[in-house]
């Protein structure tokens, strides 16, 4: 899974430029839905993974967290991610990439989302 992420540039940009709330504070797996796709807490990756993961573990004992790598992506940024405004030229591309793996040393304070990988069994 590619995951919205909790670390201090995360909330920044989550809880300040995105639409949808990122409440990492959440006491509850739930959030409040009126429909498909009218609510959500993009902070509930990082809950269930990590803040609660003793919680996770013992309901749903089949299921292994064999990995998770949070990371920052540069590039998803200033593409425009999934809207169609792009800040990064096409030339630029090589430059973003450059960046990505200069920093990645910070990449924990940094990330913004997480590859989490489970296996069951």
């Amino acid at each position: 899974m590619i995951e919205p992420w909790v670390t201090p540039w995360s909330k920044l940009i989550f809880m300040n430029l995105h639409h949808e709330p990122f409440l990492p504070e959440a006491q509850s797996w739930s959030f409040p839905s009126a429909g498909p796709l009218s609510g959500a807490n993009g902070a509930i990756p990082w809950i269930v993974f990590v803040r609660d993961r003793i919680t996770f573990e013992s309901e749903f004992p089949d299921l292994h967290i064999e990995q998770i790598r949070p990371f920052l992506p540069f590039r998803y940024l200033v593409s425009g991610g999934v809207g169609m405004r792009t800040l990064m030229p096409a030339f630029t591309y090589p430059f973003w990439v450059r960046l990505e793996k200069m920093i990645e040393s910070q990449m924990p304070r940094l990330a913004m989302f997480a590859f989490v990988s489970l296996r069951r069994g």
